[in-house]
């Protein structure tokens, strides 16, 4: 008998509790795809608005600054020169130098610098705008708005708009070059009759 629970002994041990792990089913197999998808859908959403919301202004890009060169400026008196990467006009008056937003306060149409009237006018509604921006008729609701300038001198001096955005006399300086900040449009009060 000794010999029969040796042989017992050496028998290996059945198991009882072997735990079986069946294949996912078909419908979890879908429940886990469709699960997968709506993440990645949820990733790449978040990813496009994050980089589309994220502000990118570059130097000469607009919302950016803009550098001009001071051979670029139009002589006092003459008719404003455009700057359209910049979306503004450069505009050499009387008072002293300005950069006008190139966008009518009312409906956002393109005005143009018509030299035979001598002012801007817009195409869409008929507003109309002197040199320097100031509101003369139309339905828009106040004047062309401005970017803030600095101005950099051959003679060294910088000198900046103030916060209304005021033409900055020249007083006979030659000027080296001129920086248009586009990402601070500075918004014209009411019409100036």
């Amino acid at each position: 008998m000794a010999t029969a629970s040796a042989a017992r002994a050496k028998a290996p041990a059945k198991k009882k509790d072997a735990v079986q792990v069946a294949a996912p089913s078909r419908r979890e197999f879908l429940f886990y795809i469709w699960g997968a998808s709506m993440a990645l859908l949820a990733g790449e959403t978040v990813a496009g608005l994050f980089f589309f919301l994220l502000p990118r202004f570059r130097a000469g890009t607009f919302g950016g600054v803009f550098t001009v060169s001071g051979e670029d400026v139009p002589p006092i008196g003459a008719d404003p020169v455009n700057e359209p990467a910049g979306r503004f006009w450069m505009s050499n008056t009387e008072q002293g130098y300005l950069s006008l937003f190139q966008v009518c306060t009312h409906l956002g149409c393109l005005p143009k610098w018509v030299p035979t009237n001598n002012r801007f006018e817009c195409p869409c509604h008929g507003s109309k705008f002197e040199a320097t921006g100031k509101y003369i008729e139309g339905p828009a609701p106040r004047s062309l708005d401005r970017f803030p300038t600095t101005i950099i001198f051959e003679d060294g001096t910088t000198v900046t708009t103030n916060s209304a955005g005021d033409p900055v006399p020249l007083n006979g300086k030659r000027i080296l070059k001129i920086e248009v900040d586009t990402g601070n449009r500075i918004r014209r009060p009411g019409r100036e009759l």
